[in-house]
């Protein structure tokens, strides 16, 4: 793209030539050269000093942004603001490959959304500084898209199968996040109104045909509610207070299997009416490391019956347990959807960007699901590829998990569409999204429990 972009591109009677290295750009030579975004920032985290402080401490606290000393629960780091900490003015933006890193800077940069992993290319000089000034910048864009009932072709022509030009009608597919189950009698009315509209047991004729036409329902991460959270200081305070014993993280002796009794009846009710995708997120009890591993059958007693054995052909099955990230297919459509942990880590890096519609569009344009694994989120580490490069553009990409429900559609230099959900939470929100697999243009329903204290 970038040499498509730049073969021509002069300055001042200077042709831009490129560079296989960082280290090959020379001072006042106008050039481009390709490399991965790497965000130096004072208050994100960096593995290596932790491994390499003689004396352990505490890990602070989850930041709400890495440009500033503002937590998650409310606690600030001292001297972030004042007294030589630093905030977006300590940032440093750099280019790197296996020879080196270059310091990028210009007022272009200002423009675009950039954080660690992305493979971006720039043109430009290098200053007396040392520092390359950009100019322009080209990143890889949204890859081939296939078109829709490719994958499904493939696999039938594989196994000896006629194509059928005849397809059953498209209906709806239900996309959900943050169900939060979490035991406590309290908690279910949102989730018994949501399963019985789900079965057509509710609300009037036209709600139980909209029903009715869900073919499959997606769960897109924190199925469950947090298991063990670590106390806050005003909760440690509070407790030592009272005479109770101090606990920190895990407490074993408090473990609590109603949430995911309660989550495997949920879902053994719907399932023999609609089939179901369960995507793991932060809060599941399965692997940290991206890409999460699927929750395992042994914690569905009920549901697993619906499993596809190990044997099955590939391809959508009635209850299918899958990793996060995970790449699907629907109604003929490429799915690509994620429990929300690349989403929220992109946003702290971005210290003016609150959209995050904006930061999904980047992901697809970086081609990258996860793009800062595994610099600032846990990821396994691959030895023959990249396992988070998109090899080919989806349909659909729904992020879960998000403060607010949001889409739009994404398009790119060859004609690609793509259609961009961000799923909120329904324990917060009360809201269900439905995606019509004819139009794939979404609709929410909101379920609300009334107070009448």
């Amino acid at each position: 793209i970038a040499s498509e972009a730049w073969a021509d591109f002069e300055i001042g009677g200077e042709t831009a030539s490129r560079k296989d290295r960082v280290l090959d750009v020379r001072q006042g030579e106008l050039c481009w050269v390709a490399g991965t975004v790497y965000m130096e920032m004072p208050l994100k985290p960096n593995v290596l000093e932790d491994i390499g402080k003689e004396h352990w401490i505490a890990a602070p606290p989850p930041r709400i942004k890495y440009d500033t000393g503002v937590a998650l629960d409310g606690d600030s780091e001292r001297g972030a603001h004042a007294g030589g900490g630093k905030g977006l003015a300590g940032a440093q933006i750099m280019l790197e490959d296996e020879s080196g890193r270059l310091r990028l800077t210009g007022g272009y940069l200002s423009g675009g959304l950039l954080v660690t992993g992305a493979i971006v290319a720039v043109m430009g000089t290098e200053n007396s500084d040392g520092d390359f000034e950009v100019l322009a910048l080209r990143v890889p864009d949204l890859p081939r898209q296939p078109p829709r009932w490719e994958t499904e072709d493939g696999d039938a022509a594989l196994q000896g199968k006629s194509i059928t030009t005849k397809r059953p009608s498209a209906g709806k597919v239900a996309i959900i996040s943050g169900l939060g189950v979490s035991g406590v009698e309290g908690d279910t009315l949102l989730l018994d109104l949501l399963l019985e509209y789900l079965l057509g047991e509710s609300t009037d004729p036209a709600s139980q045909e909209q029903a009715a036409s869900i073919s499959r329902l997606i769960i897109a991460g924190n199925s469950l509610s947090h298991s063990s959270p670590i106390p806050s200081r005003e909760e440690l305070a509070a407790a030592t207070k009272k005479g109770g014993r101090k606990t920190y993280g895990y407490d074993s002796a408090s473990y609590n299997a109603a949430p995911t009794d309660h989550l495997d009846q949920w879902l053994a009710t719907l399932l023999p009416s609609i089939p179901i995708t369960l995507l793991p997120g932060e809060q599941d009890p399965t692997s940290t490391s991206l890409p999460q591993q699927p929750i395992h059958a042994a914690m569905f007693p009920h549901s697993r019956a619906y499993m596809d054995p190990p044997t099955a052909p590939e391809g959508p099955g009635w209850f299918d347990s899958t990793t996060n990230p995970a790449e699907f297919s629907a109604d003929g459509w490429r799915f690509l959807g994620t429990g929300g942990q690349p989403v929220d880590d992109v946003y702290k890096y971005l210290p003016d960007c609150e959209e995050r519609l904006e930061m999904m569009e980047a992901m697809l344009r970086w081609r990258l699901t996860a793009p800062t694994a595994p610099d600032t989120l846990w990821c396994y580490p691959f030895q023959d590829g990249d396992q988070f490069v998109m090899k080919e553009c989806p349909h659909v990409f729904l992020v879960g998990n998000q403060p607010k429900f949001e889409t739009t559609v994404v398009e790119g230099p060859l004609g690609q569409e793509v259609r961009v959900l961000a799923v909120p939470r329904f324990k917060e929100t009360g809201e269900l999204v439905l995606l019509d697999c004819e139009t794939l243009v979404p609709e929410v329903v909101r379920f609300e429990v009334f107070d009448e204290g």
